[in-house]
This record gives C-alpha cells, sequence and structure tokens, in this order.
C-alpha cells in the first residue's frame, strides 16, 4: 500500500511540474499578453497606389477582430508604411519596422520589385516575410528562403493558363506583349512562353516594356499595334494597364486583350479605362469580384459587405482589392491562432506552412492549403471576361500544375 501511495505521490509531482511547462507562453518580438506588433510597406503614394487600399482593408479587418478580443485575447497592432513602390524606401521602412518598431514579423509587403529589395535582409535575420503581395515564383522558395511565403497564384501560373487558352482558342494568334520591366513584369512574360511550349517563337510577334517611371505608355501601345498582332497580352499594373486598355481602343486597334489579375479590378482599371473600352478583356480571378451580383446574396459577400460599411466605410465596394484585403487578413488570423500563445518567428512559420482553408470570399472549388515545401497558398484560378458591367466567369476553376 505504502508502495502505491509513493508511486501517485511521484506521478502528481511530475504531472505537477510538467503543466506549467506545457502551459508556458514563447514570445517573439513585438509580443506580449495583450498585442502583437506586426509591420507591413505599402505603395501609398506613387505608380502603384492603387493598391493602397489592400493596407487600409488588412487594417481594417484586424480593427474588427480587435473589436472582438483579439486572436487568443491579444490584440493586433499593425504598423503599416508607405514605400511608394519604390525599392530603396522599402528597405529603408523595412528596417525601420524591424529596427525601431520590433514587430513580430513583416505581413503582406506588396509589390515584386519592393519584396525582392528586402527578401535578402528579412532571410538573413530571420523575420518572416509572410503572404507577401505579389505573384512572383520567387516567394515559394523555402530551401533557399525559409522566412518568405507568398499569397496569391504565381504570375507564371497565370501565364501558363493564358497560353493553355491561346493554344486551344486561338492557335495562330499573333501576340504583342507589354510588361513591367522588372521581375514582375519577366515572370508574367515566361510564364506564357513557357506554356506556349515550342510555339512561342512563331506566335509572338512583338514585345515592349514600359519603366514604372513613364508617364504614359501610349509610343508602347502605338509600336505594337503596328506588329500587326491580333492578341495583346498585358502585363501591367492598375495604372498602366488603364491607360493600355484606353489607348488600345482609341487607336482602332481590336486584339484579344488578356490582361494579368493584378490588373483586374473594375474600379481601378477597367473605369478609369472607360468600361465601354474594356468590354471582351478576358483575364483571371480567384476571389469573389464585389460588383457580380452572382454573389450578392451569397453569405460571404454580405459578411463582406457588412464588414465594409462598419469598419472601412471610405472604402470602395466595387474595388476587388478591398477583396484581397479582407481575405489575407484572414488567412494571417488563422496562423496567429494557431499559433496560440507560441508566438515566435520560428511557429510563426510552421504555422504558415501548416494552412488547409476554405475563405468565404475565395471562388468556390479555390482553396489555401500550405505545407513545409509548399508556399504558394492559392494555385487555382478561372478565366473571365469583361462585359462592360462586371466580369463573366467561364470555364473551370483551373489548378495549376
Amino acid at each position: 500500500m505504502k508502495s502505491h501511495w509513493l508511486a501517485l505521490s511521484a506521478l502528481a509531482a511530475a504531472l505537477a511540474l510538467a503543466a506549467p511547462a506545457a502551459a508556458q507562453k514563447n514570445y517573439g518580438p513585438g509580443v506580449t499578453d495583450t498585442e502583437i506588433k506586426i509591420g507591413q510597406t505599402m505603395p501609398y503614394s506613387g505608380p502603384a497606389s492603387a493598391y493602397g487600399t489592400i493596407g487600409k482593408a488588412e487594417a481594417a479587418y484586424f480593427a474588427m477582430i480587435n473589436e472582438q478580443g483579439g486572436v487568443n485575447g491579444r490584440k493586433i497592432n499593425l504598423v503599416s508604411l508607405d514605400d511608394s513602390y519604390s525599392p530603396p524606401k522599402a528597405v529603408e521602412q523595412t528596417r525601420k519596422l524591424v529596427e525601431q518598431e520590433g514587430v513580430l514579423f513583416d505581413f503582406g509587403p506588396l509589390g515584386t520589385p519592393t519584396n525582392t529589395a528586402i527578401q535578402k535582409y528579412l532571410n538573413d535575420r530571420k523575420v518572416p516575410q509572410l503572404f507577401v503581395a505579389t505573384g512572383a515564383t520567387k516567394w515559394g522558395d523555402p530551401e533557399h528562403f525559409p522566412w518568405t511565403i507568398g499569397w496569391q497564384p504565381t504570375y507564371q501560373t497565370e501565364g501558363h493558363i493564358f497560353a493553355k487558352y491561346l493554344l486551344q482558342e486561338r492557335p495562330n494568334a499573333k501576340i504583342a506583349i507589354l510588361y513591367q520591366n522588372d521581375d514582375y513584369g519577366k515572370d508574367y512574360v515566361k510564364g506564357l512562353k513557357d506554356g506556349l511550349g515550342s510555339k512561342a517563337a512563331n506566335m509572338i510577334v512583338t514585345e515592349a516594356t514600359y519603366e514604372t517611371s513613364d508617364p504614359t505608355i501610349d509610343s508602347q501601345i502605338i509600336q505594337l499595334q503596328a506588329s500587326g498582332a491580333d492578341a495583346f497580352y498585358n502585363v501591367t499594373t492598375p495604372k498602366f494597364a488603364a491607360q493600355a486598355i484606353r489607348k488600345t481602343y482609341d487607336i482602332g486597334w481590336k486584339p484579344l486583350q488578356l490582361l494579368n489579375s493584378v490588373s483586374a479590378s473594375v474600379s481601378a482599371v477597367l473605369q478609369p479605362a472607360g468600361v465601354e473600352k474594356s468590354i471582351g478583356v478576358i483575364s483571371l480571378l480567384y476571389f469573389k469580384d464585389p460588383t457580380d451580383p452572382q454573389w450578392h446574396n451569397d453569405k460571404g459577400y454580405l459578411d463582406w459587405l457588412a464588414w465594409m460599411k462598419k469598419y472601412y466605410p471610405d472604402g470602395n465596394l466595387e474595388d476587388g482589392f478591398n477583396v484581397y484585403g479582407y481575405n489575407v487578413a484572414q488567412g494571417l488570423v488563422q496562423v496567429l491562432k494557431q499559433c496560440g500563445d507560441q508566438l515566435t518567428r520560428e511557429n510563426i512559420m510552421k504555422q504558415a506552412a501548416s494552412l488547409n482553408l476554405q475563405l468565404p470570399m475565395l471562388l468556390p472549388g479555390v482553396k489555401v492549403s500550405t505545407g513545409p515545401t509548399q508556399f504558394f497558398p492559392i494555385r487555382e484560378m478561372q478565366l473571365a471576361r469583361f462585359d462592360g458591367k462586371i466580369w463573366q466567369l467561364f470555364g473551370k476553376v483551373i489548378e495549376s500544375e
């Protein structure tokens, strides 16, 4: 009987020691019992300022989460700084976030050139570069950059899908390409060429580039038209996308237009270009377009709409970038929930690479899924054609290979 009592006593003592260890909190920089401080850079000014609303939408989503009590009792403190879509300024602002603000991680920084400029700095310091707002393929390379993870479908994926569409529908097309002269533009072009395979050399008849500092791209459009092309692959950010669509129409050029998804916003691109001039443009979508009435009785859309009206009343209800910000903010909240009280930079990356989500404002059939070697969270898209009012989805949801 005595030995039994001693055994129980030893077990109780072991459990008493184990319980505090199991419940022990583990914090990285920027974390307390009441707050998680995170940072980001956004182009609130400059040539890509149309994307600035993404940062505002994310801040508005976190405001709702904080009002509801935060994540595991902690409020999210987002420090969002303007980088003007300038790589040197992005470096300066990111260093400020890490070295002065002491953020836990960099969340959703926007832009291929700007993220490229900060990637090595963040990885060298083991600071998560989480859910970057760019589809360049380099964001899914855990072997060489284990602290960087993407979010949206890759630009090369889009290029592959557009190539498949052309080969099926316009196998004799003569393609003209306009692209931004940086890694973002080149990634899109590589995707198209890889997708066209051996036919790329004959189908692509001309290419032109632009710099983000260019005031217009009118001369490039005239150059592309002169090639005799009857298909136009428009790889541009919103300001230049609107210019390209408008100029194409105004000079009487009527090619099949393929527009990259990062400029598929009705309010930020197609309306400034002129909706009548945008009819027939084809793009790719992976989240629900807020201008599409087919979603207006959908619970996901109604929840988004109620959130917009309460937490971001100045935001444009027709701007898909506000859906983008809402979606990626939801993804981050899930990561933080999975972290529990283990809010270290290492665990942030571990949980970001352990997702399996169905977000209500993604298109049906599109999901968020990651793994230790899968750093491309969203890999499905669907073709859509603009009819002068909304994007009309067609075909099936296509998953990247």
